[in-house]
């Protein structure tokens, strides 16, 4: 066939030209061609476009390059567009005094002002406020306080806590949110705490309902309703105990955690400790298994054992600190299912290094 057949006719059509012309003839058209004046010839025959711009195979390929180079522009305007920064879902709901987000001290208009990722709200000495989520919670922030939204999404939430003091309402499902501070994370686990942190960023977490997780990296502590933990920077998280415990428990269990002692020392602190402890003390001892080692470890099982006798865990486990033990002890002592804040640490690993 030749090529010119598709516009003038001319030459032979192959048969499937034939057919789909036989099928199409139904919307020939039949009627009479209007007739068009003909168009006047320019002047000057050089400034005629030439004719091989008058060609159909040159137009199609003209269409065509303009479709490649709109395409082609659209994607390097799409790569070089800045990301848009994430909206955050906590808001100012109330405060008294003048808190201020970044540098603008908060007015009477805005009672419903939100917090971007990366902005601080501060308050001063004469000043508090209460920011908001829905669906997660609430947060009361005390005078003297600088507390900033780090990440937000309808999965995770996280702030920062510098200085000072909050108080905090979750209602999210467990593991949503999390507070850090200068020396530690606080991760809910379906409840209300306060967290204060000093001027050289050492804190304190007072747990008054449900459990909160406190870790620095690998160093963990869990903190139940009615008990508290200190931290410290470049420590992390103590021994989480209950203020109710003897004095003299509470003040060798703080040396323990955080003074500089000799082997000695540290193992007279834990004398103390042990002979201090109550059933109820049960909960700093089972963290002690893991800041103890050799026969301070033993010493450690034994009274453990004697407080809350474990189903399912052997000596010998958990001396060697075996995790799947320790987390069912830990069940037993009736705080709530480990096995949440197990899940949750895969997913907080696998959130951070998603946003990394």
């Amino acid at each position: 066939m030749k090529n010119d057949y598709l516009w003038d006719r001319s030459g032979e059509p192959e048969p499937e030209i034939q057919k789909l012309e036989a099928k199409l003839a139904k919307f020939r058209q039949n009627a009479v061609p209007p007739v068009f004046p003909v168009a006047t010839p320019q002047a000057d025959p050089d400034s005629a476009p030439s004719s091989i711009f008058r060609r159909p195979r040159f137009m199609t390929l003209a269409a065509a390059a303009a479709v490649v180079m709109i395409v082609a522009l659209g994607i390097l305007k799409w790569r070089v567009k800045p990301t848009p920064r994430e909206p955050s879902l906590w808001a100012v709901s109330q405060f008294s005094g003048r808190p201020s987000i970044g540098s603008h001290p908060l007015g009477k208009n805005d009672k419903t002002t939100g917090l971007a990722v990366g902005q601080w709200l501060e308050t001063d000495g004469k000043s508090s406020a209460t920011i908001a989520a829905n669906p997660i919670g609430e947060v009361n922030v005390e005078p003297n306080t600088r507390v900033r939204v780090l990440a937000t999404s309808t999965s995770w939430q996280r702030l920062a806590l510098e200085r000072g003091t909050i108080h905090a309402f979750i209602w999210a499902p467990p593991g949503q949110f999390a507070v850090d501070t200068p020396s530690a994370r606080a991760i809910d686990l379906g409840c209300a705490y306060t967290l204060h942190v000093d001027d050289v960023g050492a804190g304190l977490l007072r747990t008054t309902m449900g459990w909160v997780g406190f870790r620095l990296k690998d160093h963990e502590s869990f903190i139940p309703a009615g008990a508290v933990c200190a931290t410290r920077p470049r420590t992390g998280p103590g021994t989480p105990y209950f203020e109710d415990a003897a004095e003299p428990f509470r003040v060798a269990l703080s040396a323990f955690d955080f003074a500089a002692l000799t082997p000695d020392e540290r193992r007279a602190q834990l004398d103390v400790i042990l002979k201090q402890a109550r059933k109820r003390d049960a909960l700093t001892i089972w963290h002690l298994l893991a800041r103890t080692s050799g026969a301070d470890r033993e010493r450690v099982y034994e009274l453990l054992n004697s407080l809350v006798p474990p189903q399912g865990v052997t000596k010998e486990g958990a001396l060697r600190l075996d995790q799947a033990m320790l987390d069912s002890w830990w069940s037993q002592l009736g705080y709530g299912d480990i096995s949440l804040w197990r899940t949750f640490e895969r997913s907080w690993a696998e959130t951070e290094t998603r946003t990394k």
